[in-house]
């Protein structure tokens, strides 16, 4: 079994008396609800990643499929500009692991969540109206990535781990996309 992350622990045992009480009304449900529950405890998995540590070196900060690969506008409230950028955008559906990690390391200079909508992650207006949370690294050079979390359908909030002025490592955690 891979590790749960602690939010976990708010939703699996919910999960888990449900399906008992399925399980009690009638049989067929409780084994839905055992599939319910597993699926649970696997949304909110942690595992243990390797990650490379080379100097320059861009990962993944998210589980899933690239979905879109082009220039994009950051998002206004990091005060950016209005200059589009390169936008890797990573779709996690609800069998991704779904706790984020820093692509690159460096120091969080800007952190701003942004309340909105919950369509679907897939599409492309999510991007633009799902509630978010974006941070700003800044890297020993002085260039700046940006990484957006953006809310889905199913997983509604965004929970960071990590604040403005903290330096974070390559898969450093910095935060969680739950129910």
């Amino acid at each position: 079994l891979k590790p749960m992350h602690p939010e976990g622990w708010k939703f699996v045992p919910v999960f888990a008396a449900v399906t008992l009480v399925l399980f009690l009304i009638w049989q067929p449900l409780g084994w839905i609800g055992l599939g319910l529950t597993v699926w649970c405890y696997y949304f909110f998995r942690d595992p243990k990643r390797a990650v490379p540590q080379n100097r320059g070196l861009l990962v993944s900060p998210a589980d899933g499929v690239v979905s879109l690969i082009g220039p994009a506008v950051p998002p206004p409230e990091l005060g950016l500009g209005p200059q589009p950028l390169l936008r890797v955008s990573v779709f996690m559906s609800v069998f991704n692991c779904h706790v984020n990690r820093a692509p690159i390391a460096g120091k969080l200079v800007k952190m701003a969540y942004r309340p909105g909508k919950f369509f679907n992650a897939s599409l492309d207006k999510a991007s633009v109206d799902n509630e978010r949370n974006s941070l700003c690294l800044e890297l020993a050079d002085g260039r700046k990535i940006t990484v957006v979390q953006i809310a889905g359908l199913v997983a509604r909030r965004i929970l960071p781990f990590v604040s403005e002025g903290e330096s974070l490592k390559t898969g450093q955690r910095f935060g969680l996309i739950r129910f």
